[in-house]
């Protein structure tokens, strides 16, 4: 990019990073902070100097947080600015003179949160320098949908596979959130889709994103259903799903296991794989665990005759899933509001399973607590605040993620059975879950070309809304000031900015605490105590953003950041798998927030459209592929042998080492990871820990941040059986008369299954794994407990 006007240039500033300062000058243009080091006032003065001048840029938009911090000038101490960026970059800029430190802040914000339209970021203005690669690069024609279903077996001229090419949604009128080629199974109709449509939220219904390449077998999504208190039904849902689950049939390999037993299955389970124990029973490996959740999915899969209530033996049984990404309770309480998750009684073809992964608000609160516990790296060099990163739980949570991709994949990838996912608008957690398992499951995907078409399907094309969890516009309370640095105290690590942080952290802690059961916490940005402009703000004269393009703190989440980090773990335990490196991850975050590139703009495809990002923007594929040997792995070996081990088609995370992106965070790997490397030597495992000491005696007082090997995000499977057997269907009854307390069917049945999932409880009745009185059991115990309730 040629370099752009200097709006404001300002002399002799003190840049600080790990404590280290950088005397320099800062040139402010209207993208972007420049800091421009040895300062002119040295070069000017030694000719040699000039030579090694260097620029360090800082993109507006990469900004989370700034912070002025005046002070009087008889203090002696120097105003700052300090400014966290997205890419967990952080810097302190000292100032010679109060007014300019003011006049600084007030440029940057209003050229970051005070733009009025999306059509004024840098993306809209950015063109590569003359004689740049990536002008010879059209990264928008990359990505092309029908190509994508054409290299997986399905198009209008080819034999039918059981899946078809379907405009329903050409003109986004459909469903606007979708994309506008979606592949749907060959036996259901356009009108079909319809009707159905109006069963899905916003009118995402269950259509293709994967076809295995051997066994046919699928990875569809969707939103969650309209199914609410009432427990509504829609025929054509119905239709839909199990055609999905049944399109590619003929093609199926039927070397399937057979399930000999004939007893009555529970007709659901609720199984707390991750309770911990101080019981002596030796914890699960990693491969006991996997074994143990497929075994508790396959245990329920089951088909029994309509009027005995028997069950009915098939030479052959797929264990096909419907996947409710959301925990148990919150998927019940949407019942409330109308929607909810899938009656099981109506789709007796398959079984669902609930993956415990938090929502959004749970997931930026993660990661803010991460950036509490580094948030002194300008100032301070000294490593992180290892007990805020322990509390983070942000290990487990990408541990949870990648534990609920890993079932998906062995269900479509080794158990031969076909998968349905979706949360609750199939944008989010869908995305993760369905992007992670096809990264698992074909070795396409972990190429260079073949993960940026992976992006461009399951992030971009499926509507996941970038702008909005991003934050792309920024926001007012991004940007505060510290009055009380008047006094002229000086930073030093681990202090708030400001005392009127404690009163607002409280009150947020507060409302958190509050809306936490439900998972619907409010803004508490909007509550936040207003601090006093040093500038008047009408003297600025910058345009208020439309409501559709603003951004609001409480739609910011870091979900996209949390498929990259996840991959980054697949990466790491499996480096000669991937062509592309942990750079290419790295800069792939970085320009998410940078808005140099259309990619990421808006929130759907059809907005984009509408925008015309292709023929007014760049696309940061060029980016990539103009620097393609920057982001090689060297250590790639694309050869596929499943007879030799490391060059498995299938690859799966190994939960036990996850570990800290400290390249992301900005720190050594020992400053982020060294608990979990005192875990391991302590416990003599492979499984990540938090010790808190160099001993190995104090670091077993401590848990293990991650999922460990003995822990799994599945937390309940249901079927239909209760609706095929009288004798489960009296025992369910009963309960709900039990607890409903006279309350209208409807509600007793929504009221029984959320109080059935008590800790240790099934959703309607005992866990399998779990002892009358709700105590998990461990270890042995627990498998024969288990094998016992299968039988």
């Amino acid at each position: 990019m040629s370099a752009p006007q200097s709006k404001h240039v300002y002399y002799n500033v003190h840049a600080l990073r790990g404590g280290k300062p950088e005397l320099g000058d800062i040139a402010l243009n209207d993208y972007h902070l420049v800091f421009r080091f040895p300062p002119e006032s040295v070069t000017a003065a030694d000719l040699q100097s000039k030579k090694r001048v260097r620029q360090v840029w800082f993109a507006f938009h990469v900004i989370g947080q700034c912070t002025l911090r005046l002070t009087a000038p008889a203090s002696g101490v120097p105003s700052s600015i300090r400014i966290r960026f997205r890419d967990f970059t952080f810097v302190c800029f000292n100032f010679t003179d109060d007014k300019q430190a003011r006049d600084a802040f007030e440029f940057i914000r209003a050229r970051t949160c005070r733009l009025g339209s999306i059509e004024n970021l840098l993306a809209f203005n950015y063109t590569p320098p003359p004689g740049s690669p990536e002008n010879k690069i059209n990264g928008w024609e990359l990505y092309d949908a029908r190509a994508e279903f054409r290299r997986q077996g399905i198009s209008e001229k080819s034999a039918d596979v059981g899946w078809r090419i379907t405009n329903i949604n050409k003109d986004y009128t459909f469903s606007p959130t979708y994309p506008a080629v979606l592949a749907v199974p060959s036996k259901i109709s356009d009108n079909t889709l319809k009707y159905a449509a109006a069963f899905r939220s916003r009118a995402r219904i269950p259509t293709l994103s994967y076809l295995h390449p051997i066994n046919n077998c699928t990875i569809t999504r969707s939103s969650q259903p309209f199914v609410g208190i009432r427990g509504k039904r829609s025929i054509q849902d119905e239709r839909l799903v199990g055609a999905c689950f049944s399109a590619s049939m003929d093609t199926l390999d039927a070397t399937y296991p057979t399930n000999t037993n004939t007893d009555r299955s529970p007709s659901s389970s609720h199984v707390d794989l991750s309770a911990e124990s101080q019981d002596s029973d030796p914890p699960l490996s990693e491969s006991e665990r996997m074994r143990m959740e497929d075994e508790l999915i396959a245990g329920a899969n089951t088909q029994y005759d309509e009027k005995t209530g028997k069950r009915l033996i098939y030479g052959a049984q797929q264990h096909n899933l419907i996947v409710d990404a959301r925990p148990a309770l919150n998927s019940y309480a949407m019942q409330a509001i109308g929607m909810g998750s899938e009656n099981m009684d109506y789709y007796r073809f398959a079984k669902k399973v609930f993956l415990n992964i938090d929502n959004i608000h749970v997931m930026r609160d993660s990661l803010d607590k991460v950036i509490s516990a580094i948030k002194d790296a300008d100032i301070s060099p000294f490593p992180p605040n290892r007990d805020l990163l322990a509390k983070s739980k942000w290990l487990k949570h990408i541990g949870g993620i990648l534990d609920g991709s890993a079932i998906i994949a062995r269900q479509v990838g080794i158990q031969h059975s076909h998968v349905l996912i979706h949360c609750s608008d199939g944008w989010d957690r869908t995305s993760q879950l369905s992007a992670l398992a096809q990264l698992m499951l074909d070795p396409y995907y972990r190429t260079i070309e073949g993960f940026i078409v992976l992006v461009e399907k399951e992030w971009l094309s499926f509507g996941h809304m970038f702008q909005l969890r991003s934050g792309h516009m920024s926001h007012e309370h991004w940007f505060t000031v510290d009055s009380d640095a008047l006094a002229g105290s000086t930073i030093r690590p681990g202090e708030t900015e400001g005392r009127g942080d404690a009163i607002e952290n409280a009150f947020a802690s507060a409302k958190r605490l509050w809306n936490k059961s439900m998972g619907a916490e409010k803004d508490a940005a909007s509550t936040e105590l207003e601090e006093p402009s040093v500038v008047d703000e009408a003297k600025q004269g910058y345009a208020p953003i439309a409501e559709d393009q603003a951004t609001r703190p409480r739609d910011v989440s870091p979900v996209f950041h949390q498929f990259l980090d996840a991959t980054y773990q697949l990466l790491r335990q499996h480096p000669t798998r991937f062509e592309f490196n942990e750079r290419m991850l790295r800069r792939l975050l970085y320009h998410v927030y940078s808005c140099q590139y259309g990619t990421f703009l808006f929130n759907n495809e059809r907005q984009r459209r509408e925008a015309r990002l292709h023929e007014r923007t760049r696309s940061v594929w060029a980016y990539f592929l103009s620097r393609r040997q920057e982001f090689t792995n060297d250590q790639y070996d694309p050869t596929i042998d499943d007879h030799t081990k490391g060059r498995e088609r299938l690859i799966f995370p190994r939960l036990g080492e996850v570990r800290w992106w400290y390249q992301l965070f900005n720190r050594t790997d020992d400053e982020m990871n060294e608990r979990v490397a005192a875990y391991q030597a302590s416990s003599g495992s492979s499984e990540p820990g938090t010790g808190s000491g160099d001993s190995a005696s104090s670091s077993r007082h401590f848990q293990p941040p991650g999922l460990t090997a003995s822990q799994s995000v599945l937390t309940s499977v249901e079927t239909a059986h209760e609706a095929l057997t009288p004798e489960a269907r009296t025992v369910a009854s009963l309960n709900r008369s039990a607890s409903a307390g006279g309350m209208p069917g409807a509600f007793g049945a929504l009221q029984d299954r959320l109080s059935g999932l008590a800790i240790g409880k099934g959703v309607f009745g005992t866990a399998i794994g779990s002892t009358s009185t709700g105590k998990i059991l461990p270890g042995a115990r627990f498998r024969k407990r288990m094998m016992e309730d299968k039988r």
